[in-house]
């Protein structure tokens, strides 16, 4: 009988230890500008929070980001897809379209390190905002992106399709903002029609918080994205601005290992910012002058911001975005080459962004699929 009981309780013992022992899900954003990173990281503090570890996967400035922000993780270092911009954003879409070759050897190469994670026990589960050869059949598998639609002019539908042929290869789809086909951010681009795939909708996804700090900053200008695109860019506003009398700060979104401040006539400028002190930079700015890109739209939205955008060359998700919003009378917006400092003063004509009506967001029933399979 005691015999017995002691057998009971190290079977008891060994029972709660199985079951208590953590799942590690890999959480790997595409290295594309900083917006895949940055919007992943409310998702690495959720999945901390209830109980995962986590490991960290990119390249370049992304995965430099995460450490920063994450550096009791663990990370590795993937393949990198290396897309750059071209000077003249119509040769874009040829441009990627001469890397297809490239971009595949790229998946093979996640797919084959993802591979080694899971059969070695390393990994339990898959979150991928927009790696696509990050997955395993092994592994719940999710894919992260807020283009359903990947719009690319005359060969919308074709890319369209390519991009949801993948997405179906992934066991549900997380798409970072609201459901409602009316008051949402991405229009079309983050909702179709049916369900071709299991989709969740998450809601604006930030990390940023809104905050009423005194404002100190008139002109606040965002950069990032890929070169030569992103640094076109800031030369370009350099020079527009360098005679303004307000307080100008431009952020490079240069991730490097240490932060860097510098002067050029009258702005400041530094490489980057982590996000406790992007937040509040944000909040102490009256204006903010950046790309369209989505994360920057939801980080924006969620801290109502005037703003003015500035598309990314042949970028047609940033072109949409841009124009979508200026039609609706929330932020203007130009072409790059026709910035002036002018066109600044169109922002009082407009409403600016506000806090679109989230569901919060369960983030048990969302991590759910990783306690199965």
């Amino acid at each position: 009988m005691v015999k017995l009981r002691k057998y009971t309780s190290a079977a008891i013992i060994a029972t709660f230890v199985f079951m208590s022992k953590k799942k590690t899900i890999l959480v790997a954003p595409l290295h594309w500008g900083l917006g895949h990173a940055t919007r992943c990281i409310p998702i690495i503090k959720a999945l901390l929070a209830h109980n995962f570890n986590v490991l960290l996967a990119s390249d370049g400035g992304a995965l430099l980001l995460l450490q920063k922000e994450f550096p009791e993780l663990e990370s590795i270092e993937l393949p990198s897809y290396n897309i750059t911009y071209p000077k003249k954003g119509s040769h874009f879409k040829w441009k990627i379209l001469l890397k297809l070759p490239h971009i595949k050897q790229t998946m093979d190469a996640e797919k084959d390190v993802v591979k080694k994670l899971v059969t070695t026990g390393k990994i339990h589960g898959i979150i991928s905002d927009n790696r696509f050869g990050v997955r395993n059949k092994a592994v719940p598998s999710v894919f992260i992106t807020h283009q359903l639609n990947v719009l690319t002019g005359s060969t919308t539908v074709a890319t369209s399709k390519m991009h949801q042929k993948i997405i179906k290869k992934f066991d549900v789809c997380w798409v970072p903002d609201v459901e409602a086909k009316t008051l949402n951010l991405s229009g079309k681009l983050g909702h179709i029609k049916g369900e071709p795939f299991p989709i969740k909708y998450l809601g604006v996804l930030s990390r940023m918080k809104k905050k009423d700090l005194p404002k100190t900053i008139d002109i606040l200008v965002l950069l990032s994205g890929p070169e030569p695109q992103r640094s076109i860019l800031e030369e370009k506003l350099k020079e527009s601005l360098k005679n303004n009398k307000k307080e100008v700060l431009i952020i490079q979104g240069i991730v490097e290992k240490e932060q860097k401040w510098r002067q050029f006539k009258n702005i400041k400028i530094v490489n980057f910012m982590q996000s406790a002190e992007l937040e509040t930079t944000i909040n102490k700015s009256e204006i903010v002058v950046s790309r369209s890109g989505y994360t920057t739209l939801m980080d924006l939205t969620v801290l109502e911001k005037k703003a003015f955008f500035i598309p990314t060359p042949g970028q047609y998700e940033q072109e949409y975005i841009a124009k979508r919003l200026k039609k609706l009378s929330i932020v203007p917006s130009c072409k790059q080459e026709k910035f002036t400092e002018k066109k600044l003063n169109k922002i009082a004509d407009y409403n600016g962004l506000k806090t679109v009506a989230t569901p919060e967001l369960d983030f048990s029933a969302l991590f759910a699929l990783f306690q199965g399979k």
